[in-house]
């Protein structure tokens, strides 16, 4: 099992990202609440991972956070939930917030997370409570998203934007929806996906 990653980060093209680790480079996916904390490419960053190995393949995640790898770790427990529509929950809503839908059986916000339909929203809450029940709010919070993100051309960023929601799980016309409600020159990829998914939980 790989644990942890310590590395520069070479490339991010939300969900993925490539770690150079000694030479090795590391492709990982992530949530986007571990990409609104990731350094600029070429700085050192240290991911907790998690490997999945199936027959015909194997993928690594990775987050920012040992909590976030935590609540991870118990999603994918859920029956009918896998590791990329737990990567996604993870992306559309912080770690705390699915804490507090869980804890108020509040179904309709989890159904408005990419593959949550409204009968997994009842069993995430279900499977989830009793593996949640020693859950802790931090005492402050655990980083921030960065607000300062490295510019690219607008029309590039919307494009990214979209196509890191569809890769999250949306379909391309709602994804590019969410993005073009939201758009605005001069704002990064990362930046507007973090707006379209904090648009969908409101």
């Amino acid at each position: 099992m790989i644990g942890r990653l310590r590395g520069t980060l070479a490339e991010k093209h939300p969900p993925k990202l490539l770690l150079d680790v000694s030479g090795v480079g590391y492709e990982v996916e992530a949530p986007m609440s571990t990409f609104y904390q990731l350094p600029e490419t070429g700085a050192e960053v240290t991911l907790h991972t998690h490997l999945v190995v199936r027959e015909d393949a194997q993928a690594l995640f990775g987050f920012y956070t040992e909590r976030e790898r935590l609540l991870f770790r118990n999603l994918i427990k859920v029956s009918g939930v896998g590791p990329r529509v737990a990567i996604a929950i993870l992306s559309g809503i912080s770690a705390d917030d699915f804490v507090v839908c869980v804890n108020q059986n509040d179904s309709a916000a989890l159904t408005r997370l990419p593959g949550i339909g409204k009968k997994t929203a009842e069993r995430l809450i279900v499977e989830m409570r009793d593996r949640l029940a020693d859950w802790e709010q931090p005492a402050a919070a655990i980083g921030s998203p960065k607000e300062e993100l490295a510019l690219r051309g607008n029309g590039s960023a919307t494009q990214d934007a979209v196509s890191a929601l569809v890769a999250l799980g949306y379909k391309a016309p709602e994804a590019s929806k969410m993005v073009r409600a939201i758009a605005e020159e001069g704002v990064s990829s990362d930046e507007l996906i973090r707006r379209a998914l904090q648009a969908t939980v409101r």
